[in-house]
Order: C-alpha cells, then structure tokens, then sequence
C-alpha cells in the first residue's frame, strides 16, 4: 500500500534518440545538402501518457484514501455503538430505567438491521433492550413458548431455519455428530425409540425411518410428524410418532412416554433460545435418570443463561456478534437469505436472551451445562472422536468460509467461529453400561 501512495515520475518527455541519431548521421553527410527534416520529437504522445498514468495515481490514492477513511469511520461507528450498547445495559442493570430509555434512540441511530455486521448487531440488541425496558417497567416477562408460536410464526421459522440449514453449516454439524454417535449406539439392536425433545422440522431424522419409533415433546411446526410419516410411507415402512402433551420437565413416568421393555432408547436435544420446549430443567434431568436411556445426544450453545443481566448482555453480545460475522463473511448485504435468518432466529434467540433473562424463566435454578449435570446425574460421556469427528470435518470442507474451527475437548466437539466457540457437541450414557468402541 504504502508504494501505491508514492507517486511515480512522470514519463520524459526528451526528443525521440533515433530521430537524434539520424539528424547527426543527415548532418556528416558528404552531400552537404541540408534539407529541412520533417521527424519531430512526439512531445504531445509522451505528454499525454504522462499525464494520463499521473492522473490514474492520483485516483488511485483517492481511491485508497477513501478506502481507508470508509474503514475507519465504521470502526469509529462500531466503537462508539459498543460503548452506547454497554452504557444502556449497566442502566437496566441499575434499574435506571429513564436514562435506558434515553440511550435508545442514538443506538437505533447508529445501527441498522441492512447494515455492516456490527450494525445489525446493534439493531437487534436494541430492540431487546428496549422490550427488556418495557417489561422491567410492566413488571411482566413473556417468554416465547413453542405452544405460543402461530402458524405465520412457526412457517417463517420453518423457511429460516432452512436457509440456515444451507447457508452455515451449525446446523449440520448439530445433526451429523449426533446421527453418527446414535448410529455407532444402536448398532444391533432391533427395536429402537428415539425421543427428540425439540424435533423442529426433523431435517436430520429421514435416514433413522427404518427405526421406527420417535416420541417427541411437541410437534412446534404441526408438520413435522406428517412429513416423516409420508416419507416412511414412501418407502414401504413402518413408523411411528407421537407426540406428547406439556413439556418434558412436566413428565414425571417414563410410561408417559410410551416407552416399552427391550427396547433401545436414544434421547437427542439440540438446544437454542427460540422458546422453552422441556419447561422445568430439574424435571428434565430427573426424566432422564428414570429413562436410563443407552444414548443422550446433545449440542449445546456454548453460551450462559445465567447471573447478572450485564454479564449475561456481554457475554450474548460477544458470542451473537461472531454470529453475524460468520454470516456476513459468506453472505453479502443485500442477501434476503442472511436478513431472513438474522430476523427470524437470531434476532428473536436476542431478544428471548436479554429481554426475558433466556427461554425461560421459571424461577428455578437453571442448569448451566447440561454436560456436567449430567455427570453429576450418573451418566459419563461417549467420545466423539472418530467417525463423528471425521465427519464434522468433512461437513467444514463442503463450505467456502475458511473462519470456522474444530476442536475435540474431553471427547466432546466444538465448533467455532475465529477460536470462539459456538456449539458443543456431546454423548452421554449411563455409568454402569458397557460403554461402545467408536
């Protein structure tokens, strides 16, 4: 860069040699006979070539110049954002509601849900603060249940996270570790029951229809159950799939769930912040005491629900902002695919975070790692390394962005974005069973 701004010389403009050569070589002629010469200097095509690379320079340095102003003034931007996002959270924090309040027009101001990553950020965290500031003020928090999600909702949901699911590959990598870990689980066995505790569209269960029972919690999207039985139907195979009524935390029988003797149990959970699907944490985790299923598979969101407001607003303002940036690595501005995803999932993942204190709030203690709860619980974890770890780095290598990361911890894997981690992957079976070799 720093030889683009020093301006070359310009192009001389001294006559042409070989015009010079052949004036002296005219001139010692024996003849003596001086004729006039007609070969002049081209001073005016060397002049403008000359001015036209002096002028190209120039826009060039401009060019850079504006460059580089353009840069510093979205970091001038992002940097007092941050510190506007910050200052009105520690004022919600305090309980300063009115000052909140006042802050919130200037962060809306700076940022803008079309903009920079950092903008869309701002956007978003803006309108969680300022429903967070409403219900402080109301004195009501309203989470968002899978029950309350109506039909518009739960289709623009649906189409999301369909394009999430093709745009970024977390939600992939949530679906192969936990399909590989359930397949190396139930090798051999014949009679199989996967209960999903957040089934969602169900887009990682189509290769499981040969086994041919799923219970889940709730069918959110009204769809899901049909659309797998269709397809099981297709191919000529028994199936089926119940769902269950209230949440799983309510469940307090392992025969609520239609379970039967001698056959393998599988519970699966990828967790996220778009409503409360189990309810009480303490009652989910009892369930699956009494359940004693052969395989729990979960992908966790390496993100805290718990303690104050402001170390939960930084840290979910830190962990969203690699988010965004992993979308706006890959996507351009003008995607309507990234504004559709940001919007509908993410967005609202903030806002259910910051508005509400997280999916839920019941007013018990929340588990802050499923993975060392369920240690605790009696349940040691199954290494993904292997096939499942194979797996996940080939899943990585379909997709162009080259900021994500891999990493296998204590047989659990984590996928990141720029050595951040995002979700965390894990399997989880009863001490006392024989444990499978991966």
């Amino acid at each position: 860069m720093l030889q683009s701004l020093v301006p070359r010389p310009p192009l001389s403009s001294k006559p042409n040699m070989n015009t010079k050569r052949a004036q002296r070589e005219h001139d010692d002629d024996d003849t003596n006979v001086h004729e006039p010469s007609f070969k002049r200097p081209n001073y005016s095509s060397e002049k403008a070539v000359a001015e036209h690379d002096a002028r190209d320079d120039e826009q060039q340095q401009i060019l850079e110049h504006e460059t580089e102003t353009e840069t510093e003034g979205e970091e001038s931007t992002g940097l007092k954002l941050l510190g506007l996002l910050l200052q009105c959270a520690e004022c919600v924090a305090m309980d300063n509601l009115d000052f909140a309040n006042d802050l919130l027009p200037e962060i809306t101001e700076l940022s803008s849900p079309f903009g920079t990553s950092p903008e869309r950020v701002g956007a978003y965290f803006a309108q969680a603060l300022q429903a967070r500031v409403v219900s402080s003020c109301l004195g009501s928090y309203s989470p968002l249940t899978a029950k309350s999600v109506t039909l518009n909702q739960s289709q623009r949901i649906f189409n999301a996270f369909q394009s999430y699911n093709s745009v970024s590959p977390l939600v992939k990598f949530s679906h192969f570790t936990a399909n590989q870990a359930i397949f190396q689980a139930l090798d051999g066995e014949d009679r199989v029951h996967i209960i999903d505790l957040d089934i969602m569209q169900g887009l990682q269960w189509p290769g499981f229809v040969p086994h041919p029972r799923f219970t889940v919690e709730e069918d959110p999207f009204e769809s899901t159950g049909r659309r797998l039985a269709d397809f099981a139907s297709s191919l000529g195979l028994p199936f089926e799939f119940h769902p269950v009524e209230g949440k799983i935390g309510s469940v307090t029988e392992p025969g609520q769930l239609g379970v039967r003797p001698n056959e393998a149990i599988v519970v699966h959970w990828m967790h996220h912040c778009l409503y409360d699907i189990t309810g009480s944490d303490l009652g989910t985790l009892r369930l699956l005491t009494q359940l004693r299923p052969k395989l729990i598979t979960t992908v966790e969101q390496d993100l805290s629900h718990a303690g104050s407001f402001l170390a939960r607003f930084v840290e979910a303002l830190h962990y969203y902002s690699a988010l965004f940036d992993a979308l706006g690595d890959g996507l351009g501005v003008d995607s309507v695919e990234r504004h559709m995803v940001e919007q509908q999932l993410l967005g609202c993942e903030i806002r259910n975070i910051i508005a509400v204190g997280g999916p839920k709030r019941t007013g018990e203690v929340k588990v802050e790692r499923w993975g060392d709860e369920l240690k605790r619980a009696g349940f040691r974890p199954v290494s993904l390394r292997g096939n499942p770890a194979s797996q996940a780095s080939l899943l990585l290598g379909m997709f162009p962005w080259r900021g994500y990361t891999l990493v296998e911890e204590n047989g659990s894997l984590k996928l990141g974005w720029k050595d951040l981690s995002l979700l965390i992957a894990s399997a989880w079976q009863p001490s006392d069973l024989i444990a499978y070799v991966d």
